[in-house]
């Protein structure tokens, strides 16, 4: 399958061009960025075509990978999904939940596969430990804690102008914790947020399974005060997600090729487009929350 790569920064050197060009069953044949001049230097790097005018390059592809803000993301992937392509999304979807079931809406309609690259979800050894928790069971509630410092020596995201918005450590961070705590806990049915210090937002979920779970989140935290843990309790103890050994680069793969083969058979890959939006409704209830002062 042809795939073009939408963005040219950091993240998609590091992760979305060196992933796609080592998946199986996948061809990396172009690149668009809003820079002619930075696009033909990343095609030039990686070998691939450089193009300007985003209408020719969705003409040459199958298939789109998005490393880009999540409100450029929306709007050139609901282009993409008009014309029939298959959508490989970053998170999240997008800071708008009507731009997001917008894609929705237009992914169904036009019959293409989507997958939305929550990173943990194609770690494989994330994936085991995810198993393992349902087919012991019993559990009870869980949490979350991403206390990251985008000022902390050597963060690639230290210019990130959405990332330093206002709610930024909400659409940043709030995807993986939350998507996380789903795969542990099942699906959340109701949350509360309020808002504390150095930007920190904590999250209260009830889960439709009856357990309960909390999300600490910031971007902002002093550098010495980084800390991330996201675990489980219940009737056979704690469970702690295992620290990360795999390359994004290397989970990126796997997700080009699900999603070449959900646009192959034709079925709902379980971290697809809807299930991405399910992740911006929680995390726009939650800024709704914080703006209200709740």
């Amino acid at each position: 399958m042809r795939f073009g790569l939408v963005g040219t920064g950091g993240w998609a050197a590091r992760t979305h061009a060196p992933g796609l060009t080592a998946a199986d069953g996948v061809e990396l044949a172009g690149v668009w960025g809003r820079h002619p001049e930075k696009t033909a230097a990343f095609a030039g790097e990686f070998g691939l075509a450089a193009y300007d005018d985003y209408a020719e390059l969705l003409e040459s592809v199958d298939a789109v990978a998005f490393a880009v803000p999540p409100r450029v993301q929306a709007s050139m992937a609901l282009e993409a999904a008009a014309v029939g392509k298959h959508l490989l999304l970053d998170k999240p979807v997008s800071d708008s939940l009507d731009d997001a079931r917008a894609l929705v809406d237009e992914a169904e309609d036009e019959g293409i596969a989507s997958v939305v690259f929550l990173t943990q979800r194609f770690e494989p050894p994330m994936r085991t430990f995810f198993a393992e928790l349902a087919a012991t069971g019993g559990w009870k509630g869980g949490w979350s804690r991403m206390l990251a410092s985008l000022d902390a020596p050597g963060n690639p995201y230290v210019n990130s102008v959405w990332r330093r918005e206002q709610w930024g450590s909400l659409w940043d961070v709030g995807p993986h914790a939350l998507s996380n705590l789903t795969s542990m806990l099942g699906p959340i049915g109701e949350l509360r947020a309020v808002g504390g210090e150095a930007g920190l937002i904590h999250m209260v979920m009830t889960h439709e399974s009856g357990a309960t779970s909390t999300v600490s989140i910031t971007l902002s935290a002093p550098p010495a005060g980084r800390n991330f843990e996201t675990g489980v309790w219940g009737e056979s103890g704690t469970a702690l997600l295992p620290e990360r050994t795999t390359a994004a680069a290397d989970a990126l793969s796997l997700a080009a090729e699900e999603l070449v083969v959900a646009a192959e058979s034709g079925e709902s890959h379980p971290t697809d487009v809807a299930y991405g939006t399910h992740i911006v409704e929680l995390l726009a209830s939650a800024q709704k929350q914080l703006s209200a002062g709740r």
